[in-house]
């Protein structure tokens, strides 16, 4: 691997002082070095590399004055004669490279490919103003960062099938995740039964599952709605759900700490005759509404018709309660982007089997098997 932060600008701004401050102030075990092609061929435009870890034997020191200078150097120079960096410009900038080589790293070549192709790739970008607002945006919900060792999973591509899991048995749940297909459109949801009856310590069990899984932590909070959020977050919950019936207090704070921590808030408008009315009094618009029909109350009127009403309020809206294979259509002509399912699913004989039907109705599928990695 090679982690190279750059910087460019001409000699008599700052980057240019930086370059000077960095070659004159020198620190144990982090010695700046200029990038040479060779003993006494200095590149151009003139490079100071900064080592980012310290240096603390001959063989650290040998692997960033050896294939780590001689890559930065020659890939300054590439860039030169590639005409990233004009043959004209050479005299008035300077470049600044932070290089980081493990150390524990031991082929050489490699060092010096991966740190040449690094420093070469960020010089351009740098001299094209890359990333662009529009694909930060596009990519922050979409990509995995490689060293983290996790996803975190973000709702970008609606429709989505929520697969409640209102069991009490733990062992039960975890056979449910265990049949599940592997599914980018799939949401878990730690039901309040689940919750009440293992707390919030079942969100981590069913991490373990399936770690890169969105995961809901259905509180159905109706007070304290800052500290509620934050124990769904600390339990590493991608979503925690807050009453409609609350006061706007609480689902304000609820918001408010959820943002914080960097997780959605679902509200779950069960027995809430106007959402639209709770939605209007808000200081903040929530991620998710979900419009509920309570299980006792199987015999009215689905919760999609009120979609309309209180989509302008929210970026997502789910719809719970006495969702079917069967009316899977529409539920989406009403414009649901997630359907909740339990039962439907959790106690279904073969429960793969029914979660396939349901992904075919909002018509995704599998996680895509044909992403490759590639260099954005």
């Amino acid at each position: 691997m090679a982690h190279v932060d750059l910087l460019i600008g001409k000699k008599e701004g700052p980057v240019g002082q930086a370059f000077a401050s960095g070659l004159s102030h020198l620190s144990k075990g982090h010695t700046p070095l200029l990038a040479v092609i060779k003993p006494n061929l200095l590149t151009k435009p003139a490079t100071l590399i900064v080592p980012k870890v310290t240096l603390q034997d001959s063989e650290q020191i040998k692997k960033i004055f050896g294939p780590a200078q001689a890559a930065v150097a020659k890939a300054v120079a590439d860039a030169v004669e590639d005409g990233v960096i004009a043959k004209e410009l050479c005299e008035q900038y300077v470049l600044i490279v932070s290089v980081y080589v493990h150390p524990d790293a031991q082929d050489y070549e490699k060092i010096y490919r991966y740190n040449y192709g690094a420093t070469k790739l960020a010089i351009k970008r740098a001299l094209s103003d890359f990333p662009s607002v529009e694909k930060l945006l596009y990519e922050k919900d979409r990509s995995l960062h490689p060293v983290m060792g996790f996803k975190v999973t973000r709702l970008w591509d609606p429709p989505y099938l929520q697969v409640a899991l209102d069991l009490t048995e733990l062992s039960s749940v975890l056979n449910v995740i265990d049949q599940l297909p592997i599914s980018d459109h799939i949401i878990l949801e730690a039901g309040t039964p689940l919750i009440k009856r293992y707390g919030l310590g079942i969100i981590r069990e069913m991490r373990k599952a399936r770690s890169s899984a969105f995961i809901v932590a259905d509180l159905k909070t109706l007070d304290t709605g800052n500290l509620e959020a934050r124990l769904a977050a600390d339990e590493a919950a991608d979503a925690v759900v807050v009453s409609g019936l609350a006061p706007t207090s609480t689902i304000d704070k609820a918001i408010e700490e959820a943002n914080k921590t960097g997780i959605y808030v679902i509200i779950d408008m069960l027995n809430v005759d106007k959402p639209e009315n709770v939605l209007k009094a808000l200081k903040t618009k929530p991620d998710i509404v979900e419009l509920h029909r309570a299980i006792d109350a199987e015999d009215t009127a689905h919760a999609w018709g009120n979609i309309a009403n209180v989509k302008k309020y929210a970026k997502l809206v789910a719809v719970a309660g006495g969702i079917r294979q069967d009316n899977v259509e529409d539920a989406l002509k009403s414009g649901a982007d997630i359907l909740v399912v339990g039962r439907a699913i959790t106690a279904a004989r073969d429960v793969e089997g029914a979660a396939r039907v349901f992904l075919q109705g909002l018509k995704q599928s599998d996680i895509d098997q044909y992403r490759v990695k590639t260099d954005f």
